[in-house]
């Protein structure tokens, strides 16, 4: 049951993260995600120019916006956000149309191969409602991801958000993203979530 009191966001440290994926393997583990899709991955960026280039790497997920465009489009009502800011989807309603995977500027929804009905990242709400990590958090070996609740003053999360620079995945959108990015720069930030083919 989700508590009106919290706002779960999520803060990725790019310079902690080193492209190992072990989020995307153990979010799929967690999930049931079926192969071809993911609901995370780790997206590889090239920066520079021969030969001064640099390769980083920024994990992709939902954002899970306070202004979340998926909710509005939904013609079924099948994407729904929870009080504490969590954006799920309900499979008993979902019919497939896919509308909210084109208005999704991050392009972090699927068409489940299986059910043939919309997936994504849903931080793992299962597992916070249990007290426990998100799957790509725990599995995280480098401690890249953190989540916390944002109303909560004494939680990590809101000590980074309060104490450093954080940049956000297409900003001009306006959806109010709940991933928060630190060390991330220009280039990567305006990124799309789109795994290559």
């Amino acid at each position: 049951m989700a508590d009106k009191s919290i706002r779960w966001a999520m803060v990725v440290d790019v310079k902690r993260c080193i492209g190992c994926q072990s989020c995307a393997v153990a979010c799929k583990r967690e999930n049931g995600v079926p192969l071809g899709v993911f609901r995370t991955w780790v997206k590889s960026v090239e920066k520079g120019r021969f030969p001064y280039v640099q390769r980083g790497h920024i994990p992709i997920n939902c954002n899970q916006c306070e202004d979340p465009v998926c909710v509005k489009v939904c013609p079924v009502k099948a994407t729904y956000q929870r009080e504490d800011g969590i954006v799920l989807v309900d499979p008993h309603r979902c019919i497939g149309c896919q509308y909210c995977k084109a208005a999704c500027p991050y392009e972090v929804r699927y068409l489940d191969p299986e059910k043939k009905i919309i997936s994504k990242c849903f931080f793992c709400y299962h597992r916070l409602d249990a007290g426990l990590l998100p799957a790509c958090v725990e599995a995280c070996p480098t401690g890249a991801r953190i989540i916390g609740d944002m109303n909560d003053p004494k939680s990590e999360v809101s000590r980074i958000l309060s104490g450093q620079a954080t940049q956000v995945l297409l900003p001009e959108y306006g959806t109010g993203p709940r991933v928060f990015y630190v060390g991330m720069d220009e280039g990567m930030a305006e990124t799309r979530g789109r795994r290559a083919p």
